[in-house]
């Protein structure tokens, strides 16, 4: 089955934003971020203004990518959890379902162990959400009276607006 573009209602973003705030709090972690697998970022909470948000949410995505390469040639069937540890900053990328990276970046003040722990958590109610907002996407995709607002545009229509 091919996958269904998500479109998240105001209410399961705020959802999603109070869980990372959350975890950012409980983890005593600088920001924590939610990127989808494409690389667009979807919430975050923390110290965000001293981070290129577009660019980390890029960059996590492309990781994630290589690094599911790395695992089937392993014969794995994905790694779930990066870590990167730095000499100021550490990072710690989770996958979530089929759709979500976390990523949490961290410093002295808090822990791997810490941060693996509140993860776990955080991770479970993100993906109930994921599950909600993807079923609410199959069941519009599969509701016979649901109309796309562009099914009335034509080829003629499209002609006279991008014509000569």
């Amino acid at each position: 089955m091919a996958k269904v573009d998500l479109v998240m209602f105001e209410e399961e973003y705020k959802q999603l934003q109070e869980i990372i705030s959350r975890l950012q709090a409980d983890s005593s972690s600088k920001v924590v971020f939610l990127v989808d697998k494409n690389g667009q970022q979807i919430a975050a909470a923390g110290d965000v203004r001293s981070i290129d948000a577009t660019s980390l949410a890029s960059l996590t995505a492309g990781n994630v990518a290589a690094t599911d390469g790395l695992a089937k040639l392993i014969g794995e069937k994905e790694f779930t959890l990066l870590f990167h540890e730095g000499e100021k900053d550490n990072l710690h990328i989770s996958i979530v379902g089929k759709r979500g990276i976390l990523v949490v970046i961290f410093d002295m003040n808090s822990s791997l162990a810490l941060v693996r722990l509140r993860v776990k958590k955080t991770s479970r109610d993100l993906q109930e959400i994921f599950e909600k907002v993807e079923q609410r996407a199959q069941n519009v995709v599969g509701d016979a009276s649901f109309e796309s607002p562009f099914s009335e545009i034509t080829d003629e229509d499209i002609d006279k607006l991008f014509g000569d």
